[in-house]
């Protein structure tokens, strides 16, 4: 697939083999025993707020910065696809977090950061030593996802600026992070979102003091592995980022790059799952027969595979859409508006794709899917946090219906599945159905009242996002010399346009969809 979308297979196979073993180990571990801690004092008495993390994830974190160089290449290849391959492959919620978010600062800064802020880059990506960790401190207590209730401050005296307020509440990365991206409400801004800047504040001052506090760390039910907690600004030096005024589109686009990187890891998240339930089911027996010699097994596996290779599919094709994109800035043209819409699809779609995946997988271990001692329970537990994180999915419609009503990202949708009929060599009913359901779906939304639209905003997002996805598996199917991609297609179709039951497939066919790295789903059986 990736080959499809970047054209070439990058060589990720050191990173597959480490992440699939040692990180795999790593998390687990980290997730039962080794828990981040915050440590407030020092033992001189000094205010210190760092939080100790297992030194096993450390050294994880340190190798996948710098050998893997998971966040070098947008800044010096300018490739995305290789990053998000990656992150798909890491696809550990918790050890993901501390990487996306060390991203996004990255991000900022190379593209609004001036010259004090871009020296701190080559750190961020893992490029010299020691290596940095950033951070993204939007959300607060009292606004959510509500970025326009935001309470922090900045103001600017004698050209520095300095950020003030308590209410930063789910802070990533807190008391890991050297850097932190903080939206700040600029004084004489005005109200709402247009009234944010957005800012870059370094863990110490110029004189080396703390130049912000970790009040606590959360306890959460899964994404252990990053510290979470609540930050405190106390006059606060800051740099501010790009113009003050233009904060929040700042912010908007940062979260396109976190939104992306949810949903790949919402994939990696649920393939992991699928490979536990696949290879459990060729080990379990009952009833006298292998699992997965069953045919509600088998049909389970299909329902499950089909989803997470369409979902793969829409994503890459949302990653296409920023790669082409990202380095547009404020006023920003339709290419940039289209890869949003897209990006607030793949993020609802593959949220809820990787919890139902994830779900299934753990029903098909029976009683031991619910034991924590068995890592399918980790993955429905880490998958459920998905929906929620970089905004749910009430945010993702709502988002997707405003850059529709206002910048007609539509169009652009529209007009390229119009001409992509036109290279449909194999797989035209499937496509036609797509077609249809995409412009069926946006007819009906210019019908509806703006309360009518927020209330099927949901439906929408969903509707639009299966058929883009049937599209880009036939587009997948046309371009690589395989029938699996063909009949994938045709059967996301059936599950999620028609919603139709499937036809009754072959044992050959099933196992051609459902059989992994060429190990057929009965042992012994070709």
């Amino acid at each position: 697939m990736l080959r499809v979308y970047l054209g070439k297979l990058p060589d990720l196979s050191r990173l597959g083999e480490y992440v699939g073993k040692d990180l795999y180990e790593v998390a687990d571990y980290v997730d039962k025993f080794g828990h981040p801690q915050l440590i407030t004092w020092s033992v001189d008495g000094e205010r210190v707020d760092r939080t100790w993390m297992a030194p096993s994830e450390m050294r994880a974190l340190d190798w996948l910065m710098r050998e893997a160089a998971v966040n070098q290449g947008p800044y010096r290849r300018g490739d995305w696809f290789e990053h998000f391959a990656a992150l798909y492959l890491i696809a550990d919620p918790g050890v993901g977090c501390i990487l996306t978010v060390t991203n996004q600062t990255a991000y900022a800064i190379y593209k609004y950061g001036d010259s004090a802020a871009k020296a701190f880059l080559p750190s961020l990506i893992g490029e010299e030593e020691p290596t940095r960790y950033g951070a993204t401190w939007f959300t607060e207590i009292q606004g959510g996802s509500d970025l326009g209730a935001n309470r922090v401050t900045a103001e600017c005296r004698d050209g520095r600026w300095t950020v003030d307020g308590d209410t930063k509440y789910f802070a990533s990365n807190a008391g890991l992070a050297e850097l932190a991206l903080v939206t700040a409400r600029v004084e004489g801004g005005g109200p709402g979102v247009k009234g944010l800047g957005l800012f870059l504040v370094p863990e110490l001052t110029r004189d080396g003091k703390r130049n912000f506090l970790v009040r606590r760390l959360k306890e959460k039910s899964g994404t252990i592995g990053v510290p979470t907690g609540e930050v405190e600004f106390h006059h606060s030096e800051a740099l501010v980022l790009g113009a003050a005024e233009k904060g929040v589109y700042y912010t908007l686009e940062n979260l396109m790059v976190s939104r992306l990187a949810n949903s790949v890891a919402a994939l990696g998240i649920a393939r992991k799952a699928y490979i536990e339930a696949y290879f459990y089911a060729q080990a379990r027996t009952a009833f006298g027969r292998k699992l997965i010699e069953h045919p509600l097994v088998r049909r389970d596996l299909l329902d499950l595979e089909v989803a997470i290779e369409g979902a793969l599919a829409l994503t890459f094709r949302a990653i296409e859409g920023f790669q082409r994109a990202w380095t547009d800035a404020p006023p920003y043209g339709p290419p940039y508006h289209f890869a949003r819409l897209l990006a607030h699809i793949t993020k609802n779609v593959t949220a809820d794709i990787s919890a139902h995946v994830t779900r299934v997988a753990m029903e098909l271990h029976g009683g031991l899917g619910f034991l924590r001692e068995f890592p399918v329970e980790r993955w429905h537990r880490e998958a459920l946090i998905t929906p929620i994180w970089e905004g749910p999915s009430n945010i993702q419609a709502l988002d997707l219906l405003e850059v529709i009503a206002k910048k007609g990202a539509e169009r652009l949708l529209l007009q390229e599945v119009l001409q992509g009929a036109a290279g449909v060599q194999v797989g035209k009913e499937t496509y036609a159905l797509a077609h249809d359901r995409i412009q069926q779906t946006l007819s009906r939304l210019s019908s509806y009242s703006e309360a009518e639209a927020q209330f099927f905003g949901k439906d929408i997002l969903n509707d639009l996002g299966h058929a883009i996805a049937v599209t880009q598996l036939v587009r997948i199917a046309n371009a690589l010399p395989s029938p699996r991609f063909a009949r994938l297609a045709a059967l996301y179709a059936r599950r999620f346009i028609e919603g139709r039951r499937y036809d009754l497939p072959s044992t050959q066919e099933v196992d051609e969809v459902i059989e992994i790295d060429g190990i057929p789903p009965v042992p012994g059986e070709a």
